[in-house]
Formats: C-alpha cells, structure tokens, sequence
C-alpha cells in the first residue's frame, strides 16, 4: 500500500464528504460520541455496499486500509487543483 500525500487530510475530509453522502442516503446522522474509527468502518461499507468502492480482500480489512481506500475514494472525487492534491 503505497501511501498517498496528505493522506490523514484526505481520510478526515473523506469521512466528512462520506458522513454527508450516508445522510443523504437516509441513513441516521452520527453522534459527536461516535469515534473516528466507527465512522470510517461505517462509510467504507456503506461505499462498498453502493459499490463506489471496491472492497478489501477479508485479511486486510482493518482501519489503516479503510482510511487508505477512504483517501483513494475522495483524492478522485476532488477537483485536480483542490489544495489537499497538490
């Protein structure tokens, strides 16, 4: 897993586009208990279940790779001079 430039950056900013995309989606907003690490296991599935994400192989499921595949997901979502890709 190679790692991404400003890939924390771009994990929060995933989580806070993803916390939109699952309320949009229908699904109950989440608590400012919840912890970061329940919010990046919910919108990975959630964006593995509509399928703008493939999922990782079962053995590599855990909550660095989540957060990579979160980081994946939005640095191509971003427009190509928004700052977090330069």
């Amino acid at each position: 897993m190679k790692k991404l430039k400003n890939e924390a950056e771009l994990a929060k900013k995933a989580i806070e586009v993803g916390e939109k995309y699952a309320k949009n989606r229908g699904y109950a907003t989440f608590r400012d208990t919840t912890s970061s690490k329940e919010k990046t296991e919910s919108i990975y599935r959630l964006l593995v279940l509509d399928k703008h994400i493939q999922p990782l192989a079962p053995q590599h499921e855990d909550i660095p790779n989540m957060k990579h595949k979160l980081a994946l997901w939005i640095s191509r979502q971003l427009p190509k001079d928004h700052p977090l890709l330069q």
